[in-house]
């Protein structure tokens, strides 16, 4: 009974961090392996706690979303690691089999041909209203041509080769463990502008409902929402003597995938046959979920390399003896942050286990030994420095606090003419890290300097006077910059390139105003918060930092967007559209000409709202009695024409 209390304790604290904060305490393996323990142990006692995860879906939804009710729960599936068990769920029926992604369920309703709503899962029975980001997804169609109620679900998914670019735009205090956290904490955002930012994708995996169409089987609907232009979910139709091999099909087809997954979902594909199954209270009897048993292989920990960043973060590598796993030789996992080296009671010689996250990353699975011997440096290992513990988003880590540190400089230097900074081909760290060597380069300042040492840079080793040419070709194409990308080549702390650009927009790309802008005054731009405010300012105050952004003004031609007089004409004001539009083609265009104005258009009424946009002035519409609550303005397209000069 008390094994009993703990497994729920700690699934619970789990799920309450995965849910609804973002982050993990535990790996999906070892979340696993307790929730079948408790499983087990239910079935051995007759017990169920009230408080137990099997009893319960997903979490207690807690943010400031609208919470909405789902028409009809949201239930988890039941499941399984064994493929003979499939065969057995089928029977003599045929089903169909498809990847479960790894991301963030999400509800979609479309009224008239137009998205209506869209709701996170919750916790199954109350989801949160995210409709305003969903309308950001870029692979969901916003207007159809079926004007029926649809009704659909499916996964809000980030591709992994988006997740490392967006990460890499990251301070690493803000990064992100995986895919699926980033994309929980990116649908859930309060501002829209930040998803849009993101590349989310939306992936169908059912047709809950479309008025007045009736189909026999699961898979025609999913073929008819192929029609729609929705991406729906890789599939195949399956029988008990053909399971297995499908499985291993998926299985392979893996590595290919752009978006990571953690099994699969078998289900009946007979619609009236599902249905007449019911459910259990958990658990509908109609589907069961897939998980591939990892593969794990045990090792030697033979070391943990401490890395540092330019940010001063010193993360913790395991290397271990080199082991096969899922076709590949793998011999390093990132262990994250320092509480995963401390959890896992690390130390240099115990036989460790180690598998592929999503058969994909590797992974310390289990430390079967625990010395604990594993010391956490006091100094950094590229500067010598002392090194201080700090509380990052999923634990605690080590930083070099030496702003001097060579890692800082040559990560540094490496960010500022990254793509999304400055843009300078022909720079790699190893490249930087011999002109640094040479005593060509102290600051990014120096970077336009190089053409100087034209004879020691030929002269280096992997150099030529081609790829000299080529380097200060590609420095005086520099030059000529966007703003937005320059504040984000500087490197400051929690300042990604989609901040910048919503630091520039509000400032209208006077860099002088935003050096001399306050924290307080920096809360007033689109979603900053503290800790970016006090950054910004922290960097602009510094001497150094502004005798070095002074003198690059003096080498950077700024590429500043073309405005009008009318361009700020809607700043700081906050629309909602609603109902059928005339004079724009479409609500989209609408949205188009607030943004173009400096304004912004959100998907709901709140107190923050300025005017809500209904041809229907007297509408009993929600948003309508919603915006009369709050005494906010309703107009018209001709009222709206009208404020911006254009009747």
């Amino acid at each position: 009974m008390e094994r009993m209390k703990e497994l729920v304790s700690l699934l619970n604290s789990a799920s309450k961090a995965y849910y609804q904060q973002d982050k993990e305490i535990m790996s999906d393996k070892d979340y696993d392996a307790l929730y079948d323990e408790l499983v087990a142990l239910e079935a051995e006692t007759g017990i169920v706690l009230s408080d137990s995860p099997t009893q319960k879906v997903g979490y207690t939804v807690l943010s400031n979303l609208t919470k909405v009710e789902h028409p009809s729960p949201m239930l988890s599936l039941d499941k399984t690691k064994e493929v003979p068990r499939l065969a057995e769920f089928l029977g003599d029926n045929v089903g169909l089999l498809s990847y479960k992604m790894d991301g963030l369920t999400v509800v979609l309703t479309y009224e008239n041909g137009s998205l209506k709503q869209a709701l996170t899962r919750g916790n199954g029975v109350i989801g949160e209203d995210i409709t305003h980001n969903a309308r950001t997804f870029k692979n969901i169609p916003l207007s159809l041509d079926f004007k029926g109620e649809l009704v659909l679900r499916g996964e809000a998914v980030i591709s992994f080769k988006d997740f490392e670019e967006i990460n890499s735009r990251l301070a690493p205090e803000d990064e992100y463990k995986n895919p699926r956290n980033l994309c929980s904490g990116t649908v859930r955002q309060l501002n829209s502008e930040i998803c849009a930012q993101r590349s989310v994708c939306f992936i169908a995996f059912s047709l809950v409902s479309a008025e007045g169409m009736n189909f026999a089987n699961k898979s025609e609907g999913m073929d008819w929402l192929d029609k729609r232009g929705f991406d729906t979910v890789k599939r195949k139709f399956v029988n008990k003597d053909t399971v297995a091999a499908a499985v291993r099909e998926f299985e392979e087809f893996i590595p290919q995938n752009p978006f990571a997954t953690d099994g699969l979902v078998l289900t009946y594909d007979n619609i009236a046959y599902s249905v007449s199954l019911g459910s259990t209270a958990k658990f509908p009897r109609d589907s069961i979920a897939f998980k591939w048993a990892d593969e794990t292989a045990e090792t030697t920990l033979r070391e943990i390399e401490w890395s540092a960043s330019r940010t001063g973060l010193i993360n913790p590598i395991a290397v271990f003896d080199p082991v096969e796993l899922e076709g590949t030789t793998v011999e390093r996992a990132s262990l994250h942050n320092v509480s995963i080296v401390k959890n896992l009671m690390l130390g240099i010689g115990d036989t460790i286990t180690v598998y592929k996250a999503n058969m994909i990353i590797p992974q310390v699975a289990e430390n079967l030994t625990k010395s604990g011997n594993a010391p956490i440096p006091d100094t950094c290992p590229v500067c010598g420095g002392k090194t201080a513990l700090v509380s990052l988003r999923d634990g605690e880590a080590l930083r070099c606090p030496n702003p001097n540190c060579k890692a800082k400089l040559v990560h540094g230097l490496a960010h500022f003419v990254s793509r999304d900074a400055m843009n300078i081909e022909g720079l790699s760290e190893s490249t930087l890290e011999k002109f640094i060597a040479l005593g060509l380069l102290n600051d990014f300042t120096d970077i336009y300097s190089l053409h100087k040492h034209r004879d020691i840079i030929v002269n280096t080793e992997g150099f030529g006077e081609k790829s000299y040419e080529n380097l200060v070709s590609a420095i005086e194409k520099s030059k000529k910059a966007g703003l937005p990308n320059f504040i984000y080549a500087l490197g400051i702390d929690n300042v990604g390139l989609g901040n910048a650009k919503l630091l520039c927009k509000k400032y209208n790309y006077d860099l002088d105003r935003i050096i001399a802008a306050d924290a307080e005054e920096l809360l007033m731009v689109d979603g900053f918060g503290d800790v970016i405010a006090a950054s910004l300012e922290k960097y602009f105050k510094d001497e150094k930092n502004l005798e070095l952004v002074s003198k690059m003004r003096t080498i950077l031609e700024f590429d500043i967007p073309k405005t009008d007089n009318t361009a700020l004409l809607l700043d700081g004001r906050i629309f909602v559209i609603t109902g059928d539009v005339h004079h724009f083609k479409n609500r989209k265009e609408l949205q188009a000409k607030i943004e173009a104005l400096g304004g912004k258009a959100t998907g709901s009424v709140s107190a923050k709202t300025s005017y809500l946009i209904n041809n229907d002035v007297t509408s009993n519409s929600s948003k309508n009695k919603k915006a009369k609550e709050l005494g906010i303005p309703i107009i018209s397209e001709e009222d709206f024409l009208a404020l911006i000069g254009e009747e």
